[in-house]
Parts: structure tokens; C-alpha cells; sequence
């Protein structure tokens, strides 16, 4: 347990933090990424634990890359991490008409609003996430419920909340609650936003090979599109370079998921994610570990 003066000095700090992001949301939208692209190269540096899990995800996931290439593709990831995390300042805080203007929409975002079916979003974790949720809610206007994972530190925690709330239309579920409030929001008619592809632990999940590699993958998408029958949109959001601002691309929804088999269904998810990855491979989240379940008996890949 933390001593009292350490949780005050983790509130003290987490509160600066959060005034600095607030503040440098008001930049142009270059100075903010040229700063945050700095943040990612000390990140790179001082991370030494995420950096040397992304440098295995990679190695896992594109064993075409040599070393070189491979650490290359880190340093870039880091650099787009450090923007994300930037400007959550700029999603958390802008006016929307701000917003709307840097965030470019491709595809039918309002698919949503006219479907006479309960709709699922697929969403992957690209650094972008954020503005795909942001999106979500400044260019359609139906409710939108997706699961949340507590922060370890309540004042990030609230903020987190607060700037994923503040257009109106969110709804967030703790993923530690039980899935009927969710599945009741969903029967009333918010659309879930449904992010995928990471690693939970092995319950309600089976190994479905991601890049060839055995990865403990949620069976609920598949499961809650047939039980509701939902028409699945994919959604992916990308970072432009400098002050170009963000790109969201909602793509045509597969009506033919999830289909009768659960785990071919799931092996069709992580296939499509894979092929947006090799898109797009520098914004994908890989400090996240996605292979810390392993089948019984399989030593550990980190």
C-alpha cells in the first residue's frame, strides 16, 4: 500500500500533467505533434520495459523484418505513441467545431443512424483510438455504449472519463460489471463500440492465431453480434502527419459475420486487423502484450 504523501504526490503530479495537456491543446496542431513526436522519442528512451515488449510483438508478428527494421519500426511506433498521448488534450478539450474540422471522415459514418439493426463497431487499438471514439460522437447522433478498463490512478481515471463523455452521446461500462447492462443499452439502441484485440486472460476466449501465433481472443463479438443480430461496421482511425489532423474510416460492414462457427469468426477478425496493421504498421498499440496468455503447458513469449 502506498503512503499517504505518495498518493498526494501522485495526485499533485497527475493534476500538472493534466493542466499541461489542456494548455498545449490550444497550439496549431503541428507544434502539438512535433512536441508530442519528442514525448515519443523519450518515452523510446526511458520505457525500457514497453520498448522491449513491442520490440518482441514485432519480432512475433513480422518475422520478415530483420533487427534493424524492427527497431526501426519501434522508434517510429513510439514516436506516434507520444502524439496520442499528446494530444488526448486536444480530444478531451477542443470545441467540436475544431475538432470536426481536423478529424477527415471516410466511408458511411451515419450507417448507424439508419440501420433497423443493433450495430457493433470493431475497433482495434491504433495509437488513434481516442479519435475514433471522439468521432463516434461529433458526426452521428446515436448513443454509443462501448467497456471500460479503470486507470490505476483516479485523477487520470476521471479525466479519462470525463473527456470520452463530454459530447453527450458515451456510455462506458466497467469491463469488471457484468455484460447485461451493456446488452440492454445496445437493445435500446446505442451502438457498441467494441474494441477487440486485447489480451483479457483466457475466460470467454479461445486461441485464435494472430500474425500465426496463438492469442487469446474474446469470443463475446461473435457471440452478442449473432444473440442481438448486429450488423458489424470496422472502424479505424489513423494519426496524419504533422498538422494534416486524423483520418476515420468507417468500412463497409460485414453482413455475413459472425456466421455459425465462433472461432472462425474470431480468425476472420484477427485476419482483417492484421491486414489493417500491415497498412498501417508504425500506429498499431504494440507495448500492449498481446501474447501474455499462452495455451497450457507453453512458456511465456516475453
Amino acid at each position: 500500500m502506498k503512503s499517504p504523501t505518495a498518493v498526494r504526490t501522485q495526485r499533485w503530479l497527475a493534476h500538472g500533467l493534466l493542466a499541461l495537456l489542456k494548455l498545449v491543446q490550444h497550439l496549431p496542431l503541428g507544434v502539438q505533434a512535433a512536441l508530442g513526436l519528442g514525448l515519443g522519442r523519450l518515452l523510446h528512451a526511458l520505457a525500457g520495459s514497453r520498448r522491449k515488449v513491442a520490440l518482441r510483438n514485432v519480432e512475433l508478428c513480422m518475422p520478415e523484418l530483420d533487427a534493424a527494421a524492427r527497431r526501426a519500426l519501434v522508434r517510429q511506433h513510439f514516436g506516434w505513441l507520444g502524439r496520442s498521448l499528446l494530444e488526448r488534450g486536444l480530444l478531451w478539450h477542443a470545441p467540436p467545431e475544431r475538432l470536426k474540422r481536423l478529424i477527415h471522415i471516410e466511408g458511411d459514418v451515419g450507417l448507424a443512424e439508419r440501420s433497423g439493426r443493433p450495430v457493433m463497431w470493431l475497433m482495434p487499438h491504433f495509437v488513434g483510438l481516442d479519435v475514433a471514439g471522439a468521432s463516434t460522437q461529433l458526426f452521428q447522433q446515436r448513443q454509443v455504449a462501448s467497456i471500460y478498463q479503470a486507470q490505476s490512478n483516479p485523477v487520470f481515471d476521471q479525466a479519462m472519463r470525463e473527456g470520452r463523455l463530454r459530447f453527450g452521446l458515451g456510455q462506458l461500462f466497467s469491463r469488471h460489471e457484468t455484460a447485461l447492462p451493456l446488452v440492454r443499452a445496445i437493445k435500446r439502441g446505442a451502438v457498441f463500440g467494441n474494441l477487440p484485440d486485447m489480451d483479457f486472460g483466457t475466460r470467454d476466449a479461445a486461441f485464435v492465431p494472430f500474425f500465426g501465433v496463438p492469442a487469446a481472443t474474446l469470443l463475446a463479438p461473435a457471440r452478442m453480434a449473432r444473440s442481438l443480430g448486429m450488423l458489424v461496421q470496422p472502424v479505424v482511425a489513423e494519426l496524419l502527419p504533422g498538422g494534416q489532423g486524423y483520418r476515420v474510416r468507417y468500412l463497409p460492414p460485414w453482413d455475413d459475420f459472425p456466421g455459425d462457427d465462433d472461432e472462425a469468426a474470431t480468425l476472420r477478425m484477427n485476419q482483417w486487423i492484421e491486414a489493417e496493421i500491415r497498412r498501417n504498421p508504425a500506429q498499431y498499440l504494440w507495448v500492449h502484450r498481446r501474447f501474455k496468455s499462452r495455451p497450457a503447458s507453453a512458456p511465456s513469449l516475453y
